[in-house]
């Protein structure tokens, strides 16, 4: 009854100022990145964190994810703000706790990677703008991916935090890729590697709990540094993991405040707040406090509710029970069924899910990470629409051949052999991948991104943003430096246009409320007479009676 894994309960005590526990769980807030991201497929403004930023730094948080994925894209595409100034100026605001960042390792933030060169000013620029931990992984969990990255972060002493990417190849962990011996392996090359915290990333929502009880338990066991779990809520699932991870020992875990929680986010922190009180693994947090931001967050999210996901609008349920069955992550779902609707084939989508295990096994059974997962994707669409014989690939696609020849690091798994000799073919000619770090045959690209922006980026951090974004960078410059107008429907909404728009649609309703509804009169006469009125190209016909 009073011991649960390594947890113990206590005395509960709901006071703010209660005793910090021994063994508390450290929580890392991931509402200004993955919440966001996650439900409103964008972030905040910078202006509006900043509502919240001082607050947030009082709640006693391990650290707060300010950076990663497209929150970059989005900060200097659709909201206007400058990704650098926006870390400089959060930092001006959260003074106590560390920063942290989610890395693609040598891609950075993009879907290719970068030679050394931009992966090295770029992670150095993170590093002198107040980035603290930096959570790096590579979507194929091959660490040389990662090596140019954790030289910066060493060499300038910040906090390296090995990430290995949590997937399946069955509806429960194990099989012959991804069992317990798998993560074990990869968390001790991490740690051979530098790392001061070992961090398993779940994306697409997968753990299940006692799976996680049993990982959990295992590291622990093999590797000395703290270990850290994210993950997602979309199969319902992460409220249940995140408590189990907690019984077997896990140090840190990840989770967002509750109007950024759920759906395919993570689980909110209040309810954990309070199911922890009683026992040592405490948070120590202050509930009161988090419950006055959440009040906060509910004033700013009107401004962004029109970006909220479209899965999030079409379905009641807030889970998807289906994820721990096709094991696919949402924006890969919704990117087959764009690219098939794009193509005029909406039919084909179940065929595409059926086929795409067998062509995920092709192609080394990859985890289901963006970009390969997206690139499993598109073969499998075009294995639909153009193989006449089942599992032909008679129409292979660049991302596959680079895949094959090794431009995305070493599979998990090994390819087909037949599959992998067809796209060498077409990709190089020759019949043997590369067996080196990517890394080490990728020209340098500064000086040539330099000059192409020559006159536009004033400084190495604009340099870096057209490096990582080619097309929409530059275009991000002209509207910083004012040599183009920003367009009006790029500019974020304001709340005063939220309330606008909001009191126009009730105005609308209401007035087609007035318009449907059937007013009784008087009987018609004989004597009634008909009249054709146009007005304004319209035609209406009245009746009037004498």
């Amino acid at each position: 009854m009073d011991k649960h894994g390594v947890l113990n309960i206590t005395k509960i005590r709901y006071h703010p100022n209660r005793p910090r526990t021994k063994n508390p769980v450290k929580i890392q807030d991931v509402s200004f990145h993955d919440g966001h991201q996650s439900i409103f497929k964008t972030c905040c403004k910078t202006e509006d964190i900043l509502t919240l930023a001082k607050e947030i730094d009082k709640i006693g948080f391990y650290s707060i994810e300010v950076w990663g994925g497209i929150t970059i894209d989005v900060n200097h595409c659709y909201l206007i703000d400058d990704p650098w100034e926006h870390i400089r100026i959060l930092k001006k605001y959260i003074k106590k706790t560390p920063f942290s960042i989610l890395l693609k390792g040598q891609k950075l933030l993009g879907d290719r990677l970068y030679p050394d060169d931009v992966v090295e000013a770029f992670i150095q620029k993170l590093c002198d703008n107040g980035i603290d931990i930096f959570r790096v992984y590579d979507a194929m969990n091959d660490f040389s991916n990662l090596e140019t990255v954790i030289k910066v972060i060493k060499k300038n002493k910040k906090h390296f935090q090995g990430t290995i990417c949590y997937s399946l190849t069955e509806m429960r962990m194990g099989g012959e890729v991804y069992n317990l011996d798998y993560y074990i392996k990869k968390a001790k090359e991490l740690v051979k590697m530098g790392a001061d915290t070992i961090s398993i990333k779940d994306k697409a929502g997968l753990m299940a709990p006692y799976d996680i009880y049993n990982l959990i338990k295992a590291l622990k066991k093999n590797v000395k540094v703290p270990i850290h779990i994210h993950c997602h809520f979309t199969s319902g699932m992460g409220d249940l993991v995140l408590l189990k991870a907690i019984e077997a020992g896990v140090d840190i875990i990840d989770t967002c405040m509750a109007p950024y929680a759920y759906r395919t986010s993570h689980p909110a922190i209040e309810p954990l707040v309070v199911t922890l009180f009683g026992t040592d693994r405490d948070t120590g947090f202050d509930i009161k406090k988090l419950n006055d931001i959440d009040k906060k967050i509910e004033r700013i999210i009107p401004k962004y509710q029109h970006l909220i996901h479209k899965t999030h609008k079409e379905k009641f349920s807030i889970i998807d029970p289906n994820i721990s069955i096709h094991q696919m992550p949402i924006e890969l779902l919704l990117n087959i069924r764009n690219q098939l609707e794009s193509k005029g084939k909406p039919e084909k989508f179940n065929r595409v899910l059926k086929i795409f295990p067998k062509v995920r096994e092709d192609l080394g059974c990859v985890p289901l990470v963006n970009p390969i997962s997206h690139i499993v994707g598109m073969q499998a669409i075009n294995n639909v629409l153009f193989d006449k014989i089942p599992g032909q690939y008679s129409n292979i696609t660049e991302q596959v051949k680079d895949l094959c020849f090794g431009l995305y690091g070493e599979t998990p798994h090994p390819i087909n052999p037949k599959i992998q000799a067809k796209a060498l073919k077409y990709h190089s000619g020759k019949t043997t991948p590369i067996k080196r770090r990517v890394g080490d045959i990728l020209t340098a690209e500064l000086p040539s991104i330099k000059e192409k922006v020559k006159g536009l980026a004033k400084n190495l951090e604009d340099i870096l943003i057209a490096a990582i974004y080619p097309v929409i960078g530059p275009q991000f410059l002209k509207w910083k430096y004012g040599k183009e107008k920003i367009p009006d429907d790029i500019k974020p909404k304001t709340l005063e246009q939220v309330e606008k728009e909001k009191n126009l649609i009730e105005k609308a309703l209401k007035d087609q409320l007035e318009e449907n509804v059937i007013k009784e009169g008087p009987e018609k006469s004989e004597n009634i007479h008909s009249f054709n009125i146009f007005v304004d190209g319209e035609y209406f016909k009245v009746e009037v009676d004498e």
